[in-house]
């Protein structure tokens, strides 16, 4: 009986429905894509799929899924630089993180250094991709102007923009002060975090001008010409007609320009002021590299990974919100 049993089980029992109810899911999907018109593609052989995964899957193995497990099991641990004893710690590393003053600190100045990071990029590229979508003739010179920087690493414009506002060799460092202004990021915090700032703008700004001058692109004339006809200038075209439409790109390039601020400045801050002075710009992402690599605190460092790693998941859902979110218009 226990034989038979047993072999009722793993034939016909639980660890079947999970396949089955997986391939009811497929099924399903390819009806959905059959009505909607999309078109799918099936191989002959299975083999070359996998084949084809095989690469991406290897990434996202070695440079996602070990990393993530070993920020998981330090950030429990209480380790030397050479992991040569481990303790057990549990959850004191995360009691530690944020019971620290420090840590309080740089999470308030990395939302600050966000959100006007986000709201400023942001901003501009609305009025860059509005301006340009305006201009007749040469329009696409335009473009491809402002569009430069985009082919520029992070680490590169932090090294222009440390090279043009440094306080002595600086071209616009000797404009600010031949205007009166005391400009100097290597001791005033205040002008280390907005050099920080106009460089993350600048290497970020074209990213969303793509997005907004294809979202532009998109408007119905004939909704801005009968505006136009009802006495509506430019700018109230702009807010009344395009601004709605184009909502949708609005919400995902806020969301990428917050994950932007939050985890890909690093090379930024490390080019210009490396997390100077006086801790001014030691973002979350930046304190993760002192903490781990140069203070040697691997601990700390893997639960500070770990808590940004849940602030990118819940960045990424609103993201998917944010992209599945649609504007209606009736009448």
């Amino acid at each position: 009986m226990l034989a038979a049993k047993s072999g009722s089980t793993i034939t016909g029992g639980a660890p079947s429905r999970p396949f089955s109810a997986l391939w009811a899911r497929i099924m399903r999907a390819q009806q959905n894509a059959a009505v909607n018109g999309l078109k799918t593609t099936h191989f002959r052989k299975p083999g070359v799929a996998f084949w084809l995964l095989a690469p991406q899957a290897l990434i996202l193995l070695f440079f996602f899924y070990i990393p993530a497990y070993k920020a998981l099991s330090l950030a429990f641990v209480e380790t030397d630089p050479f992991g040569l004893s481990v303790i057990f710690v549990g959850f004191d590393n995360f009691t530690r993180l944020f019971a620290s003053p420090a840590y309080r600190a740089s999470a308030v100045l990395s939302l600050v250094f966000t959100l006007v990071q986000s709201v400023l990029t942001l901003g501009l590229a609305t009025a860059l991709a509005f301006a340009t979508d305006r201009v007749v003739r040469g329009q696409a010179f335009f473009k491809g102007v402002i569009l430069l920087p985009y082919a520029i690493a992070p680490v590169a414009s932090g090294t222009i923009f440390a090279f043009m506002f440094n306080p002595n060799v600086g071209p616009m460092a000797h404009m600010l002060h031949a205007m009166g202004l005391p400009w100097n990021p290597a001791m005033r915090p205040l002008d280390a975090q907005v050099l920080v700032v106009m460089a993350a703008v600048w290497n970020h700004l074209c990213y969303d001008y793509i997005f907004l001058v294809a979202a532009l692109l998109s408007v119905p004339r004939s909704l801005m010409e009968a505006a136009a006809l009802d006495g509506a200038g430019a700018v109230k075209r702009f807010f009344t007609v395009s601004l709605p439409i184009i909502m949708p790109t609005f919400f995902f390039l806020m969301i990428m320009n917050l994950i932007y601020g939050l985890f890909d400045t690093f090379g930024l801050i490390e080019t210009m002021t490396r997390g100077g002075p006086a801790a001014a710009t030691n973002t979350l992402v930046y304190k993760v590299y002192q903490d781990g690599f140069v203070q040697l605190d691997l601990g700390s460092s893997a639960a500070q990974s770990v808590v940004l790693m849940g602030i990118a998941m819940a960045f990424t859902i609103l993201q998917f919100r944010a992209v599945e979110r649609r504007v209606n218009y009736t009448g």
